[in-house]
């Protein structure tokens, strides 16, 4: 069983008459029911007062799926609904949906748990009215933390890469946030010329499919806040190059005006020497930061250097375009500044990739919790898509 970083609470429906619950630690174990196929879970320990026994999560009712009598008070199971193997994967790698719910019923002791838990005969068919004070559920939709506006699919992918452990930070995995313009920072990019201006770029012949795409691209992006109509004095060309799936990729060509920008020289780490700071590590996390340079503002008024020119008008970015000289070590500047007392202790970080590593389980959650919540604190996004978690080793 491991304690977790801190507690969370946790709220039922009689929240008005009930002592706060809290959630205090976690472990894995085998849990036994009646009828039920034998499964291994995530259980979360909370501290009653009541003395209510086990708690059961949402995704574990989502997996058998059991019918409730809502009128008769009565929650049945139909083994047929199920595979014949009986084993349902654990929590930390299969969630089903945006739903964080849990249901009172069995019987469990803390403060330690045996990795087999046998569950006497309270469900199926076991009337629920006589229990109405030990038996509660309470659902929240983690949309709240996700946002409104995420997709249900990028949803179902964060609940099935992000352990539940850490479902209080669901927030910095939220795509919907990395897609809002961020907050100026002190290392913001900033650029210094070395002489006179970046000559003006010519607009390339487009192609309609290009035009369409080009003006794609600029409504989403205007509307995003991330670039705005320009009046600057220079102004970079726009080019497309073809991807693998067919699709088309903007690229602004600031080679002329990378050639006037004076270097930063802010180091940007080897990975060969970052692999040698895990030493005797065994647990590892990876995180990968979404949207990467679109996290970090150019500098206020440095945003005319940024400028690019098209068929549609002169625009430029409010945050750091890709192909702008240095601007791999000011993004390597910030996250150095974000981590910085964390920095091979228990993390390294190239660019836009996090790892954390630790030496046992119980130090690793710690270890995570606090980078996750470093995240939040500094609003930046994770792209659980790419992330991953309490893994043995990394490549």
């Amino acid at each position: 069983m491991s304690e977790l970083p801190e507690k969370i609470p946790l709220f039922i429906l009689d929240s008005n008459e009930s002592p706060a619950l809290f959630i205090t630690h976690y472990t894995k174990s085998v849990v036994d029911l009646p009828s039920f196929p034998s499964f291994e879970w995530d259980l979360f320990i909370i501290d009653s007062p009541k003395g209510e026994d086990l708690i059961f999560g949402y995704e574990l009712l989502y997996h058998f799926n059991p019918i409730i009598d809502w009128k008769n008070g009565l929650i049945t199971y139909d083994s047929s609904h199920k595979d014949s193997s009986g084993i349902i994967p654990s929590t930390s790698n299969d969630f089903a949906t945006a739903i964080n719910s849990v249901s009172l019923v069995g019987e469990i002791k803390t403060p330690s748990l045996p990795s087999s838990v046998h569950i006497p005969s309270i469900i199926p068919s076991q009337s629920l009215l006589p229990f109405r004070d030990e038996v509660f559920t309470e659902i929240k939709d983690v949309g709240e933390d996700l946002g409104e506006e995420e997709e249900p699919e990028e949803v179902e992918t964060v609940l099935k890469v992000v352990p539940p452990v850490y479902h209080q930070y669901l927030d910095v995995f939220s795509e919907v946030k990395a897609e809002k313009l961020p907050p100026h920072r002190a290392c913001d990019h900033h650029r210094r010329l070395e002489g006179l201006l970046p000559p003006i770029g010519v607009i390339y012949s487009l192609s309609n499919q290009e035009s369409e795409a080009l003006w794609a691209y600029i409504s989403e992006n205007v509307e995003k806040g991330f670039i705005r109509p320009s009046c600057s004095s220079t102004g970079a060309p726009v080019l497309f190059v073809k991807k693998k799936d067919g699709g088309l990729h903007l690229c602004v060509d600031y080679c002329k005006s990378n050639a006037v920008t004076r270097k930063k020289r802010y180091p940007v780490p080897r990975i060969n020497q970052l692999l040698t700071i895990f030493n005797s590590s065994t647990i590892f996390s990876k995180i990968d930061l979404c949207g990467a340079y679109s996290l970090l503002r150019i500098k206020e008024g440095d945003e005319n250097l940024a400028a690019f020119r098209t068929k549609y008008g002169s625009y430029e970015y409010l945050v750091i375009a890709f192909g702008l000289t240095n601007a791999p070590a000011s993004f390597q500047n910030l996250v150095n500044d974000i981590f910085a007392d964390f920095l091979d202790v228990f993390v390294v970080v190239y660019l836009d990739d996090i790892m954390v590593f630790s030496s046992s389980e119980e130090e690793h959650v710690k270890h995570v919790a606090s980078v996750l919540q470093r995240l939040r604190d500094n609003n930046l996004v994770a792209k659980a898509s790419k992330c991953a978690f309490h893994a043995s080793s990394v490549e």
